[in-house]
């Protein structure tokens, strides 16, 4: 059977799947791979806006009545975050075991739980903070995504578009936290839904918001993109593997090592997405920031979006040390501005540092991705030299997909811990700096571990 003369599929399911073989990946698996990937993008995207929708709406509770504390409102920031990488570990297996097009459709299809929970919730006053707690928990489901659309992703393309695909996936899919921060602002001003989204709340100052509508904007496109993964996305058989094949990742050393460097890059990404309104709000009152924080995840997004070349080209250890230096320097620099925060303009010195923060995020979210399959690639060879090359491949593959929806995984947890660290800071501290300095303190472990590991001369695994 050569790839010019059959075709790989049978219904949904690839049977023969060979993206390192040039002929077959021109044949047929250049134009599946791209069928996959631009339905898995969309279905990614909403899943980080209703998993983050609370990192705005809880900076408009207070308006419409909700009298929480700055603690609770950054418990209801933190908990999706929370939930959702918790998710992540369970979800970073789900593909090998049901296959990519099943989980795709109903991991997704899952996000109309949360996003209609949300828009009735909000219209009731006497709603109970318990139950918005567990609404916060469900929007978890959203994070939970992330973990198996990049281990599915993972299996369509060659090792030399590996980081580059991965990167679109997720860059554009992280890009839901921009559009999110973005739009709900727009769409709770207006009664876009008419009288079936229910009456809009009246706030202090006599305006009116359709809170409401942060949920129910999202229904019709979650259900559209549901049945466009269904009907549209393909499961590769030779991906199949059970809980136990995969597990050998916790075996694996360098599983762990890429858990802390994810955790500093995408757990830097998805905290600061979470608490970044909340934290601007808090400390610079008199501006009116929620309309500019969409920028900060939107800069993350695009340039994990547009820089996976850039390892791929220049190496993907590389590109993190330099990354985690730069963060340091950003850090540096919000604290800074917090410090003269009382002075005029100083909240556009804030803002800019989190601008840069967020642009090298999104920089190591795609260099950290690119390492885990070259890692893999060498590793499995060394730890298993009796394998074919059709075996190593397969086993590179399939270790490289688990690891990075591992980490992804407990990398997520950045997205509790970073508006926990900020709430805490400020109740025993009365500012948000103590949790900032234990931020530059965690980058500087990552740089030296990267360095360690990946990329000075004689390193263990170079990448």
């Amino acid at each position: 059977m050569t790839a010019q003369e059959t075709s790989p599929r049978k219904g949904h399911t690839l049977v023969d799947w060979r993206p390192d073989e040039p002929a077959f990946w021109q044949a047929f698996g250049r134009k599946i791979a791209s069928k996959n990937l631009w339905i898995s993008i969309p279905c990614l995207l909403l899943a980080f806006s209703v998993w983050l929708v609370w990192s705005v709406v809880v900076a408009k509770l207070p308006a419409i009545g909700f009298t929480y504390t700055t603690d609770q409102l950054f418990w209801l920031a933190a908990l999706p975050g929370l939930s959702g990488a918790t998710l992540r570990i369970f979800y970073s297996f789900m593909v090998p075991i049901f296959g990519g097009r099943l989980w795709t459709a109903m991991s997704t299809a899952s996000l109309l739980i949360p996003a209609l929970g949300i828009g009735f919730a909000v219209q009731d006053p006497e709603t109970p903070y318990v139950m918005f707690l567990g609404l916060a928990l469900l929007c978890g489901l959203g994070g939970g995504n992330f973990a198996s659309s990049m281990a599915n992703i993972s299996f369509f393309y060659p090792k030399t578009e590996k980081g580059n695909a991965l990167a679109l996936n997720a860059g554009l899919g992280n890009a839901g936290v921009s559009v999110m921060q973005f739009v709900v602002p727009l769409v709770i001003t207006a009664g876009v839904f008419g009288a079936i989204g229910g009456e809009p709340q009246v706030t202090s100052s006599g305006a009116k918001l359709w809170l409401q509508n942060a949920g129910f904007v999202w229904v019709p496109f979650l259900v559209i993109t549901s049945i466009a993964a269904w009907f549209g996305m393909d499961n590769i058989e030779s991906a199949r593997a059970s809980f136990k094949e995969q597990s050998i990742i916790f075996q694996r050393k360098h599983n762990w090592i890429m858990c802390v460097l994810y955790t500093g890059t995408f757990g830097s990404f998805i905290g600061y997405s979470a608490g970044f309104p909340l934290l601007a709000k808090t400390q610079f009152p008199d501006v009116n920031s929620l309309q500019y924080v969409f920028l900060g995840p939107l800069i993350g997004a695009l340039s994990r979006a547009a820089t996976g070349w850039v390892s791929d080209k220049y190496g993907g250890g590389r590109v993190t040390f330099w990354t985690f230096l730069v963060m340091i320097g950003a850090v540096a620099g919000v604290l800074f501005f917090l410090g003269i925060k009382e002075t005029p303009g100083a909240f556009w010195g804030f803002f800019a540092m989190f601008m840069v923060l967020f642009f090298a995020t999104g920089v190591g979210n795609a260099s950290t991705f690119q390492m885990i399959p070259s890692i893999m690639r060498q590793e499995v060879k060394r730890l298993m030299p009796s394998l074919d090359e059709t075996q190593f491949v397969r086993q590179a593959e399939r270790e490289s997909a688990a690891i990075i929806a591992f980490t992804s995984a407990i990398a997520a947890y950045g997205a509790f811990f970073i508006p926990k660290a900020y709430g805490t800071s400020i109740t025993l501290t009365g500012g948000p700096e103590l949790a900032l300095y234990a931020f530059m303190a965690f980058y500087g472990l990552c740089v030296a571990v990267t360095w360690v590991y990946y990329t000075r001369r004689n390193a263990p695994v170079p990448c």
